[in-house]
This record gives structure tokens, C-alpha cells and sequence, in this order.
């Protein structure tokens, strides 16, 4: 039987995520700026959704856009993530999630590179797991 992610109840899920990780991906949290174990991150590699595993973003996308949050101009399938329209905090954002889970990821702006496509997938680092691969793997 497979479980359906989506519908673990929050203790489940504590039971699952650090204190950070379960604010971000089921609280919809954002972790400080320029905090994140991710940001700065260089090394290839596959970066993975920290409540299921599965892969949202690849080290090709990766930037730095000086946000302080990882950068990626484009998620490694489009079909690994949902975007939604975000009205808190007085704005209007466009929120991605993991489509498999349904953790909060971050938003997706459209001030990333032009010759990129021109989004910037602004993820926190705690909703993240890092895969590295090839020569100089961790």
C-alpha cells in the first residue's frame, strides 16, 4: 500500500522533519536570509525535497542571485512542483510546493536570468536535501 503523503497528519509529519524543516514545508515558514546550508552551495548534484525524497532541482539550474535563499532558474521537471497564487503578507507571489508531497518550497519570481528563461525559483535551503554527484562529491 502506498501512503499518500499529502494527507500525513502533522504528527506524523513532526515525527519526520527537524523543528525547521516541519515550519517550512507544512507551516509555509521561510528561514532567515542568507542562513541556509544551500545558498552558497556549488557542487553538483540533485537537490531533493526534504519530506519525500523526490528530485525538484538540479546544480545546472543554480545560481547565485544574491537573494539569500537558493537560486534555480527551473525546476528539473516541471512536473515535480505546483505553483500557486500567494496573497499573504500583503503581496502577490507565486508559491511553489512539491507536487508529490505538497511541502512548501518557497516562490518563483520573474527577475532571474533572461537567457534563462527570466525566473528565479527562490527555495529555502531547510525544504531541501542536497545529492551530490560526480568527481568532488561530499
Amino acid at each position: 500500500m502506498t501512503i499518500d503523503l499529502k494527507n500525513l497528519s502533522a504528527a506524523e509529519w513532526r515525527e519526520k522533519l527537524s523543528p525547521e524543516q516541519f515550519h517550512i514545508l507544512r507551516e509555509k515558514g521561510t528561514e532567515r536570509a542568507f542562513t541556509g546550508k544551500y545558498d552558497k552551495n556549488k557542487a553538483a548534484g540533485e537537490y531533493r525535497c526534504a519530506g519525500c525524497g523526490e528530485t525538484l532541482f538540479v546544480s545546472d539550474a543554480k545560481y547565485d542571485s544574491g537573494c539569500g535563499w537558493p537560486a534555480f532558474t527551473a525546476p528539473a521537471d516541471g512536473s515535480k512542483i505546483d505553483e500557486h497564487r500567494d496573497l499573504s503578507h500583503g503581496m502577490i507571489r507565486t508559491e511553489v510546493t512539491c507536487a508529490k508531497c505538497a511541502g512548501h518550497l518557497g516562490h518563483v519570481f520573474p527577475d532571474g536570468p533572461r537567457e534563462a528563461g527570466g525566473l528565479r525559483y527562490c527555495i529555502n535551503s531547510a525544504a531541501l536535501e542536497f545529492e551530490p554527484r560526480g568527481e568532488g562529491a561530499e
